[in-house]
Parts: C-alpha cells; structure tokens; sequence
C-alpha cells in the first residue's frame, strides 16, 4: 500500500466514523455500492441473490464486481480510494480490515451491532478482525473449512473405498490405488491460490502447531523446521496426482469429470458444494469430511468473507450502509447465503440439523466447534486471513511454482518461502 498517496493516508487518518442518524430517516431510498470478487458459481449467484433481498428491502443494489484473485479485486479498491469515491462496501478479509482501514475513513458499526446482538453470537477470534481498533467497521458474512476433503462417489466404489482417509499415510495409499485404477487422484485448478492452498492443507495436516508458528507468526526456527519441509514434501506428492493440463484453468472445471469418477478426491473448501449443487448435481454424488489429520485431533483452518464499509457523505449510501449492515446479521440471511455457497453462518446459533443443509457443512460446524475447544484453529494464508497481502502474494509465488516445477527440491523451496517472507516484510 505504499503508492497510496500520502493525502489520502493523511484524509483517513481521523477516525472511524458513525452511521449519522440521517442514515435511518425514513423518507430515503437506500443505496449501497459495492465490490467484490464474486461474479460466477455459487459465489455469484450468492452475492446476487443477497443483491435481490435488499432491494426487496427497499434499497438500490449497485454491485461491481471484479473477477479474478483477491488482489484483483483490492487494486480496484485501491484505484477508487485514491480517487476519493471508495464503494460503500467492500468485500475484504482477515488482517487487510486492520491495514485498509488505516487508508481510508470507515464507518464505526457499533451501535448498530449493538442493537442487534450480533456480537453474542460472533467467536471472539473472528469478532477481533473486524475490530480491529475497538471498533466494529466490518462483518463478517460466512465461514469456510479450507482443510476439507471431498471425495468422488464413483471413484470410491470403483477402488472398494467406502471411508475417506485420516491420515495423510491413508491419503496417499487411496491416492496410489486410484492412479493404478486409472482414476487421476486429485482434481486440482491451476491458479495461485489453489496450488498455495493444497500446501497449507498439507501442512495443517501434519501440525497445526507449526502452521500457527510458521504461517501465522511468521517464526524464522519454524519455517525452516521439519513440519514445514514435510508440507512440501506432502505437496510434491499431492502435485504429482495432479491432472498436468490444468495449466491457468480454475478449479471448478473438474467438477463433472469429478463426480463422473475421472477424478478421485479434491482438497477445497465448503464452497466446492456449492459449485457442486449448481452444476446439477446431488449430495449423493460424493462423500465429504475434514482433510487428513495426522495427530488425530480437530483442526480447523478458517476462511471467512466480510464486508468493510467506508463512510460516505451521501444520505442514501449512509442509508444503504444501514440497511445492508442489517441485512448481513440476520440469522435468515446468512442461512440463504449458505445455502447457495456451501459455507457456514458466522452465527453460533444457526442450526444446521434441518433440510437444506448438507453432511459437510454439519462436518465444519461441528469441526469448528471440536477444533476450539482442541485449540487448532489456524487462519488460512492462500485466503489473504493470515498474513497481509504482500507477505501473502510472497508466499504464494514460492507455493505454487514449487507446484509446478518438479525441479524444485522440497529443501530449497523451503529456504525460498523463509527469503520471500523476510524481503515482503
């Protein structure tokens, strides 16, 4: 964020404004802009259908949405602060709440949250990130599972699989059995953040007390330690199972050949179902559960959406603002949004033992819950909640060539990730 010009840093640097009561005056139309990276899949269709419920509210609905990588989406943020006409809100995430806010005037939501209760039902660890300085200025929408483990129904019967695997020993021997099946083992996209992703599942999986040292905290001994090398050991092997001409395709481009049983199993987050169900597919198509564990206890790596809002002068956007805070709390509204994406509410109280609801989003409910009280909840790095974006991109670029280029040996990607973290700080 350093080409933020120093006006603008010094224009955010008052404070964290309040929703004024104009913003609830009655004779309004309210309106919101907003931005995101939403614009396909259940994603979209999520974000749209959040679009419908607030105009069925009342409000005027003006989302734009920037496809492509969260960095992608942050430049567009970036390019409309500086010119002084930030979005009412904004999808954001993670530690980027805390630095954005710091660039740009936002709206303190407190009373609003306040009033509604919503705190109560909030993790305080999630609660945090979105107060970053005390005050509420951003609410999170719903929360993912990244550690989790799909499996093709078709693919499983034909090897005489009927259990997903535990370990990541039990991964690797289902994965060799479906490759002499001829069954490719891992459905897999070809982005960035999907290649970075499979090395922080590989790596929750055989310590999450190293992720949090290494990943989270950043400690020097840790990445260089040998949890860390066994991830890109683990990586390696999960790259090799990969299909090779995948080459800069998303991943959802493997969800028929995935569920026709082409491809065995996949390492993704809820959101897979909800791309899953909208290609036409059923629950009954495959089998799902947390990803390899290797000691045996709940671990949970967390991915949550939320939204930042920015203040405005225009009483139809502070309006807006209100309305769309509203909104996003609701327990109903979270649910719908759930529905439609395969996530979890961020409410504790949702009750996920009704129609609708999935085995695997049952699973990271109950997971997450298993994983406090196990204290193994760690925030995932591919989803921009761990580290800020530049130490993020950092990593990523070391992630997913080492993803790509067989040459690359486990060590010396190793001692790569620790020289990108210490030149992005």
């Amino acid at each position: 964020m350093a080409d933020l010009s120093r006006r603008i840093v010094l224009a955010a640097s008052t404070a964290t404004w309040a929703l004024p009561a104009i913003a609830r005056a009655e004779n309004l139309k309210p309106r919101l802009t907003a931005i995101s990276q939403w614009s396909a899949g259940s994603d979209g269709a999520a974000i749209t259908a959040l679009g419908k419920l607030f105009e069925q509210n009342g409000g005027v609905w003006q989302h734009n949405p920037v496809p492509g990588f969260t960095t992608d989406m942050m430049n567009k943020l970036r390019a409309e602060i500086m010119a002084g006409d930030p979005p009412a809100a904004s999808q954001l995430k993670g530690p980027e709440i805390a630095a954005w806010s710091k660039i740009a005037p936002t709206v303190d939501l407190d009373a609003i949250v306040a009033a509604s209760g919503y705190e109560a039902f909030v993790a305080p660890e999630l609660a945090a990130l979105h107060k970053p300085y005390g005050h509420w200025i951003a609410l999170p929408l719903q929360l993912y599972r990244i550690n989790t483990l799909f499996a093709s129904k078709k693919a499983m019967d034909k090897v005489g699989a009927t259990t997903l695997p535990t370990t990541w020993a039990e991964f690797n021997a289902l994965a060799r059995k479906m490759q002499a099946a001829g069954i490719i083992p891992l459905a897999n996209g070809g982005i960035r953040w999907d290649d970075g992703m499979k090395w922080e599942i590989a790596l929750n999986g055989i310590s999450p007390a190293a992720y949090r040292r290494s990943v989270m905290e950043l400690d020097t001994d840790a990445l260089m330690g040998p949890e860390v090398l066994a991830a890109f050991e683990q990586t390696r092997r999960l790259a090799g199972w990969m299909n090779p001409s995948i080459a800069a395709q998303n991943w959802n481009v493997q969800v028929a050949p995935f569920i026709r049983g082409e491809m065995g199993m996949l390492l993704m987050g809820g959101w897979a179902q909800g791309n899953i169900i909208s290609g036409g597919f059923s629950f009954g198509d495959y089998m799902s559960g947390p990803a390899p564990q290797d000691d045996g206890r709940a671990a949970y790596i967390m991915n949550a959406d939320a939204f930042i809002f920015w203040r405005q002068k225009q009483p139809d956007l502070q309006a807006g603002q209100s309305l769309f805070a509203k909104l996003i709390m609701q327990l109903s509204t979270q649910e719908m949004y759930s529905h439609i994406t395969g996530s979890i509410p961020v409410r504790t109280d949702a009750d996920l033992s009704g129609p609708g609801w999935s085995e695997a989003q049952r699973s990271s409910a109950q997971g997450l819950k298993d994983a406090v009280r196990e204290k193994q909840v760690v925030l995932s790095l591919a989803h921009n909640m761990a580290q800020p974006n530049p130490i993020t991109a950092a990593m990523i670029d070391v992630l997913t060539e080492f993803v790509h280029n067989s040459d690359l040996k486990p060590k010396v990607a190793q001692q790569r990730l620790a020289d990108a973290i210490d030149s992005a700080r």
